[in-house]
């Protein structure tokens, strides 16, 4: 594999736990731990690592970096704090926000109405849309939503983007955090059919291998009510006093451009505005699905 195949990609030291009960002066174990969080000098940032171009590895320097990772180093650098990351898959990142092992999911999150039942939300700084990968030859059959059904959709379990698939009829081959050459060789070969992302994303990976023999589906860039309201940070839902810290610095950051030259950079587009392009469907996705494995 090249060095720029190695950017691509798609697709916790513990937090303070206290006893159940009571805590101080009428205070809940969860009201504490949550005002311990915005107290420690350390944030607990859960990632995956292999999601380029916001959660990868350099390939010279071989450190974290990318959209994400940069956004979370300047929000702590403005509250005067370090940030250890924790690199995990999608259900690793949410289970360790919501058992307080990470103080922060930061891996391209839509912040939807689903996810804002289970966790405390930050400001959006990331704004985008969706859309599919397909063989040349032949869009992979796919050429409008219906054609979908009976397809075989490549992606991380427990994604959106796989409930999505799965509803629209596919049949689901997961991954567990594997990089981006993976999932075009298998779109590549036949082995899947098509990859449901985010655009922007899957824009960077095919430019970057221009001799895949893919390209992004004609006429079907789509939202989801999941992600139409744009991307951020997930916390942990109680966590209300670190929510508004966050919230703080990202909008100073966004107010003073740092987040749109971090955007530029790693996207070669503005992404905290809104996208002008026409948008095929919204889709609705499901709170559950029953998932599938390769």
């Amino acid at each position: 594999m090249n060095k720029t195949k190695k950017w691509l990609v798609l697709g916790l030291g513990l937090s303070m736990v206290l006893s159940a009960g009571l805590v101080g002066c009428g205070k809940s174990s969860t009201q504490a731990t949550a005002q311990q969080a915005t107290k420690k000098k350390t944030l607990i940032v859960a990632t995956s690592g292999t999601l380029y171009p916001t959660s990868f590895h350099d390939p010279k320097s071989k450190k974290l970096t990318g959209f994400d990772v940069e956004v979370v180093k300047a929000v702590a650098k403005g509250l005067h704090k370090k940030v250890e990351f924790k690199e995990l898959g999608v259900d690793g990142q949410l289970t360790a926000v919501k058992t307080g092992k990470a103080d922060i999911a930061a891996n391209d999150y839509g912040l939807s109405p689903a996810r804002k039942k289970d966790f405390a939300l930050s400001t959006v700084y990331k704004h985008s849309f969706s859309s599919l990968v397909v063989r040349d030859k032949n869009d992979s059959g796919i050429h409008s939503w219906a054609d979908i059904k009976g397809k075989k959709a490549a992606g991380e379990a427990g994604t959106n983007y796989q409930r999505l698939a799965q509803q629209l009829g596919a049949k689901l081959v997961n991954y567990d955090n594997v990089s981006n050459d993976v999932y075009m060789r298998d779109v590549k070969n036949g082995k899947t059919d098509f990859i449901m992302n985010d655009y922007y994303l899957q824009k960077l990976a095919l430019a970057a291998t221009p001799h895949s023999q893919l390209h992004i589906a004609k006429g079907l860039y789509f939202t989801t009510s999941d992600d139409g309201s744009g991307v951020g940070m997930l916390m942990k839902k109680d966590n209300t006093a670190l929510r508004k810290q966050i919230d703080k610095e990202v909008q100073v950051l966004l107010k003073n451009g740092t987040i749109k030259k971090l955007a530029v950079k790693y996207y070669g587009a503005d992404v905290t505005q809104q996208p002008k392009v026409h948008i095929s469907k919204n889709f609705k996705i499901k709170s559950q699905y029953n998932g599938q494995t390769s």
